[in-house]
């Protein structure tokens, strides 16, 4: 929450300081877009703000640095509390009389050694005890292991720093968080602060790290671009074999009334269905090798492929039609000229759809007995909770799939230079 709060506010400002200051003192911009009169609503007049997409960028690497703990950032929030502390808990005898009892605490960083420390148990029936625990972890103190009056003897925890505590209970005080146990033993929590625990999310320097190392010496036998390779491979052909299909498909249900009849139940009963859903048929089907994941991923392509082209050709102006057929056109010249030039819009939003469909549905079909592959490669790192290997997984999917859509846009733009002006 407190994350998303600081996200937001970072958005605002960004927006008001670049809007409204900087914006007015450097912006010259006279293009075709600056010199419109009307651009709210006009989708031809809105372009990604550069401006935004930089601090939105930094943003995020910065929140994420900031929250981890990252030496790369100048900026960190609390993070959890390593070094010695200490709380005191009050044990009441069966008699009703009471003793205090100091839990010495030393709070190291997870990965470091750590050796209890001898303390002198004091006077009295409860005795001073001393205990280890890593940073984010929890421990259980058995705090009448040395104490004259144990549990046996009727003796009971009944305040921690003079707080009242019960069985199930628990209280914060400045050491930490101390919880009672059912059975009365005490479970000590240090303060977390506001930093992620690396082995839930590494800091960014720790990904880099493992990113080169994994380039250098490969993971499950299998180099990081074979890994890759495979993904991509799997992404591009059952797109293409979903394309080819789909946009003749849909240009059909688009353009006759029987093709239009005969598929739509089908189209649109298959296209709510999750490709995930499907995993189960096509292993029985297919099975687990290469044929099975290019046919999931064409399934993943082919009803979105179909329904941008359908759209494509419905959305073709009338009146460009009657135009066309006014100065003489045949079918196939309107169909040539008018009608696949005016939903190649509509097809290649499809398409950017599809891919980005595709690539999640390739990291799920890895999952199933695949030897090689990004998804595969996060599979299997989960198991053994190397989130480092799943965050640069998931990194480079996400790279590559933004690169590929790049690329779709500029082959949008020089093969559909009329979107949005006609």
């Amino acid at each position: 929450m407190i994350i998303l709060v600081i996200y937001i506010a970072v958005f605002v400002l960004s927006f008001l300081v670049v809007r409204w200051g900087v914006k007015r003192v450097l912006q010259a911009r006279r293009d075709f877009t600056s010199l419109k009169t009307v651009t709210f609503g006009d989708e031809s007049a809105v372009r990604p703000d550069r401006w935004a997409s930089v601090i939105s960028v930094v943003t995020i690497f910065l929140l994420w640095g900031a929250f981890t703990g990252s030496k790369w950032v100048p900026i960190h929030a609390p993070g959890p509390f390593v070094g010695d502390t200490a709380f005191t808990y009050t044990a009441e005898a069966e008699d009703g009389s009471r003793d205090d009892a100091t839990v010495h605490v030393h709070v190291f960083r997870v990965g470091e050694e750590a050796a209890e420390r001898e303390v002198p148990p004091g006077e009295g029936f409860a005795k001073d005890d001393s205990v280890s625990v890593g940073a984010w972890r929890s421990t259980l103190v058995r705090v009448d292991r040395n104490d004259e009056l144990t549990r046996k003897d009727g003796a009971n925890v009944v305040a921690v720093d003079g707080q009242p505590i019960t069985p199930g209970g628990e209280v914060t005080t400045d050491a930490g968080r101390i919880a009672m146990t059912a059975k009365g033993s005490l479970n000590y929590a240090p303060p977390t602060g506001m930093q992620m625990e690396p082995i839930w999310l590494p800091p960014p320097e720790a990904v880099v790290a493992r990113f080169f190392e994994v380039s250098r010496e490969g993971y499950q036998n299998f180099t990081l671009w074979e890994h890759l390779y495979w993904s991509l491979f799997r992404v591009i052909v059952g797109f293409v074999l979903g394309a080819l299909v789909g946009i003749p498909l849909g240009f059909a249900m688009g353009l006759s009334n029987w093709f239009r009849g005969w598929f739509d139940p089908i189209v649109e009963f298959m296209r709510p269905v999750p490709p995930l859903a499907l995993i189960p048929l096509v292993i029985i089907w297919a099975g687990i090798g290469e044929t099975g994941k290019i046919i999931l991923l064409f399934l993943a392509a082919l009803w979105i492929m179909t329904i941008a082209a359908r759209a494509g050709v419905s959305g073709v102006a009338i009146s460009k039609v009657h135009a066309a057929y006014s100065l003489g056109a045949s079918r196939w010249q309107i169909l040539r000229h008018v009608i696949m030039p005016n939903s190649l819009p509509e097809i290649f939003t499809g398409a950017r759809v599809a891919m980005g469909v595709c690539w999640g549905t390739v990291v799920a079909a890895e999952l199933v007995a695949a030897e090689k592959g990004a998804g595969m490669m996060i599979m299997v790192a989960s198991r053994f909770q190397l989130t480092d290997i799943v965050i640069m997984g998931i990194i480079l999917i996400g790279v590559i799939g933004y690169g590929i859509d790049i690329l779709m846009r500029k082959a949008e733009a020089w093969l559909v230079p009329w979107k949005g002006r006609v």
